[in-house]
């Protein structure tokens, strides 16, 4: 079957969380008091980081919710037993300092609108709806997307199948009708294989090393690759 829509990862795949995230976590340091506790900006994100994926698998295993695993992970980063109306606190200071630095990737606008007449576009996100809608309507880009799925709501998290399956029928069309693109090779072009879906690792560092994987190193790419509709059995060009 011919691929008919594009599903969207956005967090570094159509919008650059990167560096939002180290231009927004610097102001927040320096805003905080907090800059003589680390060498750098970018040993404080390395911690964050690791901070965040931690207590983002105990949410996705169930063990805290949404506004849970936030506050841990201000407390976790600070060292401080944190009360829940202090941590929400901290984090919405931090949230307004990265917020300020939002941006879409150059390539993204382009690409969507060569891609807007041949094909539908929804997105996949493990995410909450409030933060991605949002974040879309910011970055003016909600409108070319029929629907935003995301894991809050949904109760299940990429790459679990019945993650991108629940896209899919956000659709109402099959998996095998669909490509997803996502930066992370595991959790999204993985991922959607598994579910029945075309994956698409965007690579934009240029890691490479999973020739198992279709893989493009920028968007401008994607067009030419979906045109091609041939299941990618030759994707060799943009390994």
């Amino acid at each position: 079957m011919p691929i008919r829509a594009v599903l969207w990862d956005i967090d570094d795949t159509i919008f650059d969380y990167a560096r939002a995230d180290r231009a927004g976590m610097q102001r927040h340091l320096e805003a905080e008091g907090l800059v003589d506790g680390y060498d750098s900006v970018d040993q404080a994100l390395v911690r964050w980081r690791e901070i965040t994926d931690q207590h983002w698998a105990r949410f996705s295993a169930g063990e805290t919710d949404w506004q849970g695993q936030r506050r841990d992970r201000v407390r976790s980063f600070t060292g401080r037993p944190l009360g829940d109306a202090e941590a929400d606190d901290w984090f919405q200071r931090y949230i307004v300092h990265f917020e300020a630095a939002w941006s879409l990737f150059p390539d993204a606008v382009p690409v969507l609108d060569l891609l807007a007449d041949g094909y539908r576009h929804a997105v996949l996100s493990n995410s909450s709806l409030h933060n991605q809608d949002r974040k879309l309507r910011v970055l003016g880009v909600r409108d070319r997307f029929e629907a935003v799925v995301c894991a809050v709501e949904l109760g299940v998290s990429k790459p679990a199948p019945e993650a991108f399956h629940a896209a899919c029928e956000a659709l109402a069309l099959p998996p095998e009708e669909v490509a997803y693109v996502g930066d992370q090779p595991d959790i999204d072009a993985q991922g959607a294989m598994a579910a029945g879906l075309t994956g698409i690792w965007l690579d934009r560092t240029g890691l490479g090393g999973r020739p198992e994987l279709t893989r493009i190193t920028g968007l401008a790419q994607l067009p030419g690759l979906l045109r091609r509709d041939t299941r990618f059995g030759a994707p060799d060009t943009f390994r």
